[in-house]
């Protein structure tokens, strides 16, 4: 043989093939998506602000309503569309259930601060963004924050490694308008006043460092403010698929809500107003991050969630020019109407969620921290020393149940239990169909309506007390009122050193 007859000759050739080998392996690893080095999923959380059910092609809107969401759409038809995603009534209140998989009612965050100054989340809290930050994902957040304005309670004091945007609510654009706008606020019984400066920033900040205000947050600002959020939404997707480390993005976009304002490309584009200008912004920019991932070659190992925070505004406000269409759904946001309460949902896994899937199940924003958690192997992490009232629905996303984890929910506005909603029920302990309406408690026999019989809500059910439902609710409420017993909450002004006492 050729290798007896010549050994230096069969031992170069050896070292030769190894290097030919090495240099394919090495090829191969660099062919190979981003995702591939880690087993853990990517997070694209993207959140819409106050937006109708019926907004989007999908949920009957786009093109009917003179708004084509082709992105929106195709994003629905790759995933898994819930027609009975619920929210809390308010922006604060869905954020705080978001982050922290608990009803708002215990965090202290269940209305809108007005006048307090420090509000929000206060340190004892966790955040989803905590607990992936925990699990080894970068974290970012590019947008509306709105659970804290104040040292302790920004979001890079709350899991995430950095952030771009506004503290408070988008309408704080309006505040601009003024050179400096003071509160005055009473502090206690002795009628102490405190002033502070509530001009709106638009600021930045990374994880251990004070935010730093870039700009006044002004009418000009929040015509940019989505696109801006959008680039660097990708950039940091594209910095971290490079470093190949999984990332939690979280990106609650300043569109639907007051100031109804478009990006200037987009002004006039629908022909039917702004708020049709700003869906079909919305649409636009959902497609720029989706292709970004496809770009990235992370698609595949990126759970992609997009959902809004309540319903649109009342449909009186501009005329219908400037707010959102809730479908056959009744009432606005700030109320426990299903138009307030209900919102769109789409979730996306490629090769994980089945493609093409529409369920009515009910799924709240709750539920987001342990279910996400749970897709990502990150459920070690959820909290397990306070309530948790979020459930896990991640064999129902994956197609491995045919039913959500959850089947009813007290409905809190404010701080009063509005409402109860199980299954195709919904028990209305007080009335209130809009946000102008006034609240009218029902002294002896509450409303009972059943949702698939009457979507809007209108008719007292010919049997509100038959056994099931009234031992159903009498059950569920007394064990939530327990849980809030066992489980002291947080109050509205609690001090950023508040920790629970048992």
């Amino acid at each position: 043989m050729v290798t007896d007859r010549f050994p230096e000759f069969a031992i170069r050739n050896r070292q030769v093939f190894t290097q030919i080998l090495l240099s394919f392996f090495c090829l191969a690893l660099t062919l190979v998506p981003a995702y591939a080095s880690s087993n853990k999923p990517n997070v694209l959380f993207i959140l819409t602000d106050n937006t109708g059910w019926g907004d989007y092609g999908c949920y009957g809107g786009g093109v009917a309503r003179g708004a084509p969401t082709p992105n929106i759409d195709q994003l629905a038809d790759e995933g898994l569309r819930l027609t009975n995603f619920n929210t809390e009534a308010q922006c604060t209140p869905s954020r705080s259930a978001l982050m922290t998989g608990r009803f708002s009612i215990r965090s202290g965050t269940y209305a809108i601060p007005v006048g307090v100054r420090k509000y929000g989340l206060v340190p004892w809290e966790q955040t989803m963004a905590e607990s992936f930050s925990e699990a080894g994902y970068a974290t970012a957040i590019y947008g509306k924050w709105h659970l804290g304005q104040t040292p302790g309670r920004f979001p890079t004091d709350q899991g995430f490694d950095e952030w771009y945007g506004i503290p408070n609510t988008d309408e704080s654009a309006w505040i601009a308008e003024k050179e400096l706008v003071r509160y005055s606020t009473i502090q206690d019984a002795r009628d102490i006043h405190e002033y502070y400066d509530f001009t709106p920033w638009l600021m930045e900040a990374k994880r251990g460092e004070e935010p730093k205000k870039l700009k006044v947050y002004d009418m000009d600002e929040r015509r940019l403010i989505d696109g801006e959020i959008t680039r660097r939404a990708i950039d940091f997707m594209r910095r971290n698929a490079r470093a190949k480390k999984p990332f939690f993005a979280y990106v609650p976009m300043l569109a639907m809500h007051f100031p109804v304002l478009p990006h200037p490309d987009f002004e006039g584009k629908s022909g039917y107003g702004y708020y049709t200008d700003l869906l079909m912004q919305t649409d636009h920019y959902l497609g720029q991050m989706l292709e970004a991932l496809d770009d990235l070659g992370i698609a595949e190992n990126t759970i992609v969630v997009f959902c809004a925070d309540n319903g649109p505004e009342h449909p009186a406000n501009g005329d219908g020019e400037y707010t959102g269409w809730t479908g056959p759904w009744r009432g606005t946001y700030f109320t426990a109407m299903e138009g307030g309460i209900r919102a769109p949902f789409i979730v996306r896994w490629k090769n994980h969620i089945p493609a093409g899937r529409v369920s009515d199940d009910i799924v709240h924003i709750v539920d987001m921290f342990p279910t996400l958690a749970g897709l990502a192997g990150a459920k070690a992490r959820v909290p397990k020393d306070r309530a948790i009232d979020g459930k896990d629905h991640s064999d129902f996303f994956l197609g491995k149940s045919a039913k959500s984890a959850r089947e009813e929910f007290s409905i809190y506005v404010g701080k009063d239990l509005t409402a109860w909603k199980w299954r195709k029920w919904k028990v209305h302990f007080v009335w209130q169909p809009t946000k102008y309406d006034p609240r009218q408690p029902f002294s002896t026999i509450p409303r009972v309506i059943n949702l698939v019989r009457d979507p809007r809500e209108e008719r007292q059910d010919s049997e509100p007390f038959n056994g099931y439902l009234q031992y159903a609710m009498a059950k569920h409420l007394a064990e939530f009122r327990k849980s809030l017993q066992e489980f002291p909450s947080v109050p509205m002004d609690a001090p950023d050193d508040w920790t629970p006492e048992r």
